[in-house]
């Protein structure tokens, strides 16, 4: 986990958190952290947003049966679309919805894209890599509307070379959870299947492609200070893919350094 508990001063002690913020902090600590860089005005409601992405993430997670993943996306998508729900989430993101912090249809093109999980597999490269677009970049959009990146769809690529990190960091867990969300002709093609993989079969070689076209994603830029925290996450992409297999632990003091110094000087890569 990054520690983020004196990167920033007097933002991340548990007394100067909202209920949002301390739990986005224990389930997604990396965009916890690199949300620290926001501006002052803007950081709650980025909070909301990346703790609208990990309800949306945890969907499918959270049930036995894959069909009711999608149940719990549409449950989302009617708080977006103006039906009252007793949630601390819900609550905040229709509160950003009202004051015209966030978009809608940003919200909703994030529950679409994540209908995709409760299928059997992914099975295609060109799925899954609409999928890591959709889901990582397509918040990474959100992220940059929500503090006024001049051309937010620009950070789309950005965003999904940390969604390629997201899924392969989450391989083993995934598995023991019986799940697999690497792309079934990738894996194919390196004589595996999502089953064997969940069985305990080393995809390192599929995830090796995999990890070149997140690489493909990520490209040097620089941004203003009031809305670098949206791309920040890709930071520790590209950290990240550097090295296979990747560490799924808690990340280390370099991670935390990289990300505070791009934080401060608005270049990434």
């Amino acid at each position: 986990m990054i520690g983020p508990d004196n990167a920033l001063s007097g933002m991340t002690t548990p007394s100067a958190l909202g209920t949002i913020a301390t739990a986005l902090r224990q389930h997604d600590p990396d965009r916890f952290f690199t949300a620290l860089f926001a501006p002052e005005a803007k950081r709650e409601a980025l909070f909301a947003l990346y703790a609208f992405n990990h309800e949306l993430a945890r969907a499918r997670e959270a049930v036995s049966e894959p069909h009711l993943a999608l149940i719990r996306l549409h449950w989302w998508r009617e708080v977006i679309q103006g039906m009252a729900k007793r949630h601390p989430v819900a609550e905040a993101i229709v509160a950003a919805l009202s004051d015209g912090t966030i978009d809608a249809a940003d919200l909703l093109a994030l529950i679409d894209a994540r209908e995709i999980e409760a299928d059997r597999a992914i099975a295609s490269l060109p799925a899954w890599r609409a999928y890591v677009l959709g889901t990582a970049g397509g918040l990474a959009v959100a992220a940059g509307q929500l503090l006024g990146a001049s051309e937010p769809e620009g950070l789309r690529s950005l965003g999904a070379a940390y969604g390629v990190v997201g899924i392969l960091r989450a391989v083993p867990a995934l598995a023991r959870h019986g799940r697999c969300l690497l792309p079934e002709d990738v894996l194919g093609a390196h004589g595996l299947s999502p089953e064997a993989v969940v069985s305990g079969a080393d995809p390192t070689g599929a995830m090796a492609e995999l990890a070149r076209m997140g690489r493909d994603f990520l490209r040097p830029i620089v941004l203003p200070r009031a809305s670098v925290a949206a791309a920040l996450p890709a930071v520790l992409a590209k950290r990240d893919l550097r090295r296979l297999p990747m560490a799924s632990g808690p990340r280390g003091l370099g991670d935390r350094l990289a990300v505070t110094w791009a934080g401060l000087t608005g270049r990434i890569g």
